[in-house]
């Protein structure tokens, strides 16, 4: 009916009319026929990827009930039957005549939580990113699970990621968001609901990301890296932009994740916050390696302990020490630093000569002031300790 009143309104024009009508309808045959076509190779796209996921045992079955956010028993995370590491072998990466990562050898362990620590400008982040297959080493390796990153069959499902809370489109809801992801790896629209949850952000799901605060930014970022239930996970900053209460979250979730056999990976300035989260660090300077080892064995060999010693009698003890073999120093408080012997060395010490003991106690040097002492010599970008005052200023 369409097509003969066209016709009629193109006679009536006369023969131009008419031609020009007949080369509109054919042009709309044209573009439906391309559309039904584009929609056919989708439709078996669909249904080859359907077929293939099930074929694979343990792997999710189809996007057709999730569509419908209907739950697939057969979906799990991907922390089970995984070895849940992270290898790097003589990683290297140059930017321009800038080397970003030198040769770095080191490897992220489940179990624990693995603080990532080094200055700025010391290649942290373009290592993460080298690991995620964002940039490509100049020389050697990175895996995850015994393989590069672009070939993990299910990516989100092994490792997940927060390296910048910010790269997310603005305009696009929270929910919206984790559910796009979420559907590019076959996920279940139920993992959405449960890590808005666990994060805290179910009751603003549906705003616009570009109205969250950083540290709602964060959260979500979180969720993101949480949503395949990888058994790697990879945090970069985590706590930036977290007020008191989500710092303490945020620590409490790492040592959980790790407790439950995932390797966590943790790039961190805070000092204070790493002392009390990770369980080994990987120390980097200038893109090389510094140290591998447990933290309190990095703490160790970094710092310079001593013993605070507290007495009535310090004229007595002070040569008493010596003489056993110690060496001291006098602090402003009234105290007494020893060095060279132990804390029961001198307890005993003092004991012999029936010296009066007030305070004995090991001092030890902080995660911060060990990082400190082990990267003196890699740091790029540093300030001057003088006022502003004594720095002269130029001439206008």
């Amino acid at each position: 009916m369409v097509v003969d009143e066209m016709l009629a309104i193109g006679a009536r024009h006369g023969r131009h009319g008419l031609r020009i009508v007949v080369l509109v309808l054919l042009i709309a045959a044209v573009v439906g026929a391309i559309l039904w076509i584009r929609a056919r190779r989708r439709d078996r796209a669909v249904s080859h990827a359907v077929r293939h996921a099930e074929s694979i045992p343990g792997e999710p079955r189809g996007l057709d009930g999730r569509a419908e956010g209907v739950d697939n028993p057969r979906w799990r995370g991907g922390v089970r039957g995984q070895p849940n590491t992270i290898e790097a072998s003589n990683l290297t990466k140059r930017y321009g005549d800038n080397l970003a990562v030198d040769d770095l050898t080191f490897e992220v362990t489940p179990g624990c939580v693995t603080g990532f620590l080094g200055p700025n400008g010391a290649g942290k982040s373009t290592t993460m990113r080298m690991i995620m297959g964002l940039d490509s080493p100049d020389g050697g390796s990175v895996t995850v699970n015994g393989h590069r990153y672009h070939d993990l069959r299910w990516p989100l499902r092994q490792v997940g990621a927060l390296l910048e809370a910010r790269a997310i489109h603005p305009g696009r809801s929270a929910y919206a968001h984790l559910w796009m992801l979420a559907r590019t790896n076959q996920i279940p629209r139920q993992r959405v609901d449960e890590v808005l949850e666990l994060v805290g952000l179910t009751s603003v799901a549906q705003q616009r990301v570009g109205q969250f605060s950083l540290g709602m930014s964060q959260r979500l970022g979180i969720a993101v890296a949480l949503l395949g239930d990888p058994g790697v996970l990879m945090f970069d900053e985590p706590v930036n932009g977290l007020d008191t209460d989500g710092i303490r979250w945020v620590r409490q979730l790492l040592r959980t994740l790790a407790s439950e056999g995932r390797a966590v990976f943790v790039s961190s300035h805070l000092m204070s916050e790493m002392a009390v989260t990770a369980d080994h660090v990987v120390v980097i300077g200038k893109g090389r390696l510094i140290a591998q080892m447990p933290i309190g064995e990095f703490t160790a060999q970094n710092s310079n302990a001593y013993v605070r010693v507290r007495s009535p009698d310090l004229a007595r003890l002070r040569p008493v020490l010596e003489a056993a073999g110690a060496s001291t120093d006098p602090e402003p408080d009234g105290s007494l630093s020893v060095r060279g012997i132990s804390r029961e060395r001198v307890g005993q010490v003092a004991w012999d000569h029936s010296i009066m003991l007030h305070e004995l106690a090991t001092q030890s040097a902080t995660l911060e002031e060990a990082f400190v002492e082990s990267t003196e010599g890699s740091v790029q970008f540093s300030g001057s300790a003088s006022s502003p005052a004594a720095v002269p200023r130029q001439g206008r």
